[in-house]
């Protein structure tokens, strides 16, 4: 008999049906189950915040039809209690001197296969495979990579906000002056008003300056910003567990008439994959949509990489925006659109901004100027 994870006092509905859905789709793919350690997916499913850095094991096992099963080191048993998933748990506490393993294998089918997260230690899993030696094992992004691809209407709602946040942070970032200042400068002002504006983690404040700008990952330097420079700013993080990612360029100055242009193909190519979103298309359509712009326009060698990815609990994750990804698009995937063109040692231009799609096609949560601004 199914359990209904959803029944009992205390239960966050959210958490409780996505370890059931979680479970069920783990089924669909043939998988005895789900084997989860600390990380975004242990986050998403049910809310635990475990350290990532601990060799002591914690591992959600997710069974289809049994009640979700958290094994957890004894001593960290009262973080796991209050994690808002946490009513549709059994929690199996384990002490120092008590091997976890034996515990954690006692629920695993000997012939079974299981789906385990990505980040979870090759010193743990090579532990359970000794104590279920015929059992199957595959990373989870590969076994069911849209686990965590379609967002719910709460998590729409948080993905906006910080966007909205990311948003308030470049309104605020343009309106300084940036020649004379270096690319580390500009990069804490952005990691201080990012928190400033909610975001409990900064994951990047890449600042691109003039040639710099023609590296897409750009660390950003000491480079002295000066008049005339073409400036990408990629900025993001996390705000009430959820993700931000935007990028806008800006120019220090009047640009010249060659700078104006590659800005405009790169507008309008972002423009081309935002009106390419709709349910059923493939994410390969969305890269096609913008690269097809930059390469009839003479820059396709400048174009570098994918032209977004997905977004939630993590700043990247999938469905990626990319040639050969056939996955069609479904209402609440959430992805950046972000093409770019980098002319080596000259500039680089970017354009991003996060998108859901829905229904009736693509939703923008990020909101400021998409022209080129001038800043001093």
């Amino acid at each position: 008999m199914t359990t209904d994870l959803r029944s009992g006092p205390g239960i966050s509905d959210d958490h409780a049906a996505r370890m059931e859905r979680a479970a069920r789709a783990a089924a669909q793919e043939g998988l005895s189950g789900l084997i989860v350690s600390p990380g975004p997916d242990l986050v998403w499913l049910c809310g635990y915040r475990a350290s990532p850095g601990s060799e002591r094991l914690t591992a959600l096992v997710l069974v289809p039809g049994r009640r979700p099963l958290l094994i957890v080191p004894e001593l960290e048993r009262g973080g796991a209690e209050h994690a808002p998933g946490a009513g549709a748990l059994t929690i199996r506490g384990w002490r120092d001197g008590e091997n976890p393993y034996d515990v954690t294998a006692g629920h695993l089918d000997v012939h079974g296969r299981y789906g385990v997260s990505d980040n979870t230690w090759a010193l743990h899993l090579l532990a359970l495979q000794r104590l279920r030696p015929g059992a199957g094992y595959a990373a989870l992004t590969e076994a069911l990579p849209m686990l965590r691809a379609v967002k719910d209407a709460s998590e729409v709602a948080r993905l906006a906000a910080a966007g909205t946040a990311a948003d308030a942070v470049y309104e605020a970032i343009v309106e300084r002056p940036f020649a004379g200042r270096r690319e580390l400068e500009i990069a804490a002002d952005l990691d201080r008003l990012l928190r400033e504006h909610g975001h409990s983690q900064v994951d990047f404040t890449i600042v691109g300056s003039g040639p710099n700008g023609a590296d897409p990952h750009h660390d950003s330097g000491d480079r002295v910003i000066a008049e005339g420079d073409m400036v990408v700013m990629d900025f993001g993080g996390l705000l009430d567990g959820y993700g931000s990612d935007t990028t806008r360029t800006v120019h220090v100055g009047e640009p010249t008439p060659e700078e104006r242009k590659v800005h405009d193909v790169v507008r309008e190519a972002q423009q081309a994959a935002f009106e390419a979103v709709r349910p059923g298309a493939a994410c390969q359509d969305i890269d096609r949509a913008a690269r097809s712009v930059i390469v009839r326009n003479g820059f396709g060698e400048y174009f570098v990489h994918r032209t977004g990815h997905g977004i939630g609990v993590t700043t990247h994750e999938p469905p990626y925006m990319v040639e050969g990804e056939h996955q069609p698009l479904v209402p609440g995937m959430c992805f950046s659109i972000e093409p770019g063109i980098y002319l080596p040692g000259r500039f680089g231009v970017r354009i991003e901004d996060i998108v859901v799609c829905e229904e009736s096609g693509g939703r923008r949560l990020n909101g400021t100027e998409r022209g080129l601004r001038v800043v001093g």
